[in-house]
C-alpha cells in the first residue's frame, strides 16, 4: 500500500483559504461552506474537506474573495457596554459598530464580556486569529480585577493551584493582591486558558463579586495608555514576528483614534482610578 502522506493533495483546504482571505475564522468558514454559500469554479461546495489552488475561482455568496492582504493586527481598547460579536441578536451595540468607518473587515482574537474592558486584539486574517487564540501558544492574558470584599491569602493560594467550579476544572492562575480600597479590593490576575467568563466564575466560587474587569495585556501586547475607544495598528515587522510565534517581542504601534478625544484626562488604563465602576 502507498502511504497517503507520500502523495499529499495539492493546494490548501477551502476553509483555510477563506480564513486567510479574512472571511471569518476557520471554524466559521467551515460552517459557511457546509451551508452551501461557497462555490469553486462554478460548482457549489458542501464540504470543507476540499483542497483548492490559487488558480481556482472561489465565490462566497456569489462574490469573489477580496484580494489577499498581508496579515494585520490592531489593538483596541474596548469600553464596557459593547458586545464582542459581529451581530447581536438582542440589538446591543457591538465592538465592530464602534470601530472607525475606514477600518477593513476584522475579527476579534478571543472575546471580552459585555461589562469587561481593556485590550482586545483584532486581525484581518482568520489563520492568525486561530494561532493567537490557541492555548498551546502559551500567551498570558493579564487583567486588573476589582472585587467587592476581599480574599485571604489562603483563598488566593487556591486560585493559584487551580480549582473546580460546577464540574469545570480551571488551571491555576497567577494572582497578586494589590490593595484594599474601602469595600473593594484590587487584584492582578494572569490566565493562559481563557475559558468563558473565567475570572468572574472563579471569584464567585471564592465568595466575592467582580465589579470591574480590565484586560491590560494579551501575550506581548500591552494596553498601556491606549484610551477607551482608541485603536492602534501594530507594525508589520511585529506582525511577522507573531506569525512565526516568536516569544514576547516588543510591539511597535501607530495610533489611530476611533473617536474624537473627549474632554478631561483619564488616568492610565493599567491603574485603578478609585472611581466607582461604570454600570
Amino acid at each position: 500500500m502507498t502511504d497517503k502522506s507520500e502523495n499529499p493533495v495539492p493546494g490548501d483546504r477551502i476553509a483555510k483559504v477563506l480564513a486567510r482571505a479574512g472571511v471569518a475564522s476557520r471554524r466559521e468558514c467551515e460552517k459557511i461552506v457546509e451551508a452551501g454559500r461557497v462555490s469553486v469554479n462554478g460548482k457549489t461546495v458542501l464540504t470543507p474537506a476540499l483542497n483548492v489552488m490559487a488558480t481556482d475561482r472561489i465565490l462566497v455568496d456569489g462574490k469573489p474573495l477580496a484580494e489577499k492582504e498581508p496579515p494585520r493586527i490592531w489593538m483596541y481598547h474596548k469600553p464596557a457596554g459593547l458586545v464582542t460579536t459581529e451581530r447581536d441578536e438582542k440589538g446591543r451595540k457591538t465592538v465592530f459598530d464602534a470601530l472607525p468607518p475606514d477600518m477593513p473587515r476584522v475579527m476579534s482574537v478571543g472575546r471580552l464580556d459585555l461589562n469587561s474592558e481593556g485590550l482586545l486584539l483584532l486581525t484581518n486574517d482568520g489563520e492568525l486569529k486561530r494561532k493567537m487564540e490557541l492555548p498551546t501558544t502559551g500567551w498570558l492574558r493579564r487583567y486588573r480585577v476589582r472585587i467587592k470584599g476581599t480574599l485571604s491569602e489562603a483563598k488566593l493560594d487556591e486560585l493559584r493551584a487551580g480549582i473546580e467550579v460546577d464540574g469545570v476544572r480551571y488551571a491555576g492562575a497567577e494572582v497578586t493582591f494589590d490593595r484594599q480600597q474601602g469595600a473593594n479590593a484590587w487584584l492582578t490576575m494572569g490566565l493562559r486558558e481563557g475559558k468563558n467568563r473565567e475570572i468572574r466564575r472563579l471569584m464567585e466560587a471564592q465568595g466575592v463579586v467582580v465589579n470591574r474587569l480590565l484586560r491590560i495585556s494579551y501575550g506581548p501586547f500591552q494596553l498601556g495608555t491606549l484610551q477607551p475607544g482608541e485603536v492602534e495598528e501594530v507594525k508589520q515587522r511585529v506582525v511577522r514576528d507573531q506569525l512565526g510565534l516568536r516569544e514576547t517581542p516588543k510591539p511597535q504601534r501607530t495610533r489611530k483614534p476611533a473617536k474624537p478625544p473627549r474632554a478631561g484626562k483619564r488616568p492610565p488604563a493599567g491603574r485603578p482610578s478609585g472611581k466607582p465602576a461604570r454600570r
